[in-house]
């Protein structure tokens, strides 16, 4: 019999950019969640050429009581003169999830993140009177917002605190070169799946 994955209550999917300029936040959102006693998921932790992405997409959203939607990067491209629209599309199949669904989907829960403050209602008008929260381009300041919104919302009790968890986070950061060399991994090119073991295998011995 195949292992169980985790369950649909302590997953939360991730749709953020991927650029290089944002890794670093995106390393402190991921180690959030960890550090916070979830489970982060991505499209970036399988590599399955013969499944289309939308496919994989649409079946994360669904495994996922929780998501992270980072919208912050809505800038031209430089390459093509064009913005990227996948993190908008992605909130909206989320947000369809959600209305559409049955049973345990009708729980589902999103977090929506942008750069500066109500930058959004000029490109994205219709999720004006969410929650939108910003991280102003801080890893720190994500790690707060992500901290606390997963903490109000499930209701959990034992969540550390964001300063606890800003704290180990750095603490991991400062370690990650050597963990990554002791791995024969190298620091820059770190995958998802990867950096999410060395963060599981991190958080278990360090001090609370």
């Amino acid at each position: 019999m195949p292992a169980r994955g985790p369950s649909f209550n302590d997953c939360v999917f991730l749709n953020c950019p991927i650029d290089s300029d944002y890794w670093p936040i995106f390393e402190a959102i991921v180690f959030s969640v960890i550090d916070s006693r979830f489970v982060p998921r991505s499209a970036l932790e399988e590599a399955d050429s013969g499944e289309v992405r939308l496919h994989k997409i649409f079946r994360l959203i669904q495994q996922c009581r929780y998501a992270i939607h980072d919208l912050s990067r809505i800038e031209f491209s430089e390459d093509t003169a064009l913005p990227r629209f996948n993190m908008p599309f992605e909130l909206g199949l989320d947000l369809g999830c959600r209305e559409y669904g049955q049973r345990e989907l009708k729980r589902k829960r999103c977090l929506i993140l942008e750069a500066k403050p109500y930058r959004y209602r000029a490109f994205l008008s219709d999720i004006s009177g969410q929650d939108i929260r910003s991280h102003n381009s801080s890893p720190d300041q994500a790690i707060t917002v992500v901290r606390n919104w997963l903490a109000t919302t499930s209701r959990r009790k034992r969540v550390p605190g964001p300063k606890a968890i800003r704290r180990r986070f750095a603490g991991f950061a400062a370690a990650l070169p050597t963990l990554c060399e002791e791995a024969q991994l190298d620091r820059h090119d770190v995958q998802f799946v990867e950096y999410v073991t060395l963060a599981e295998e991190w958080i278990k011995t360090a001090p609370e």
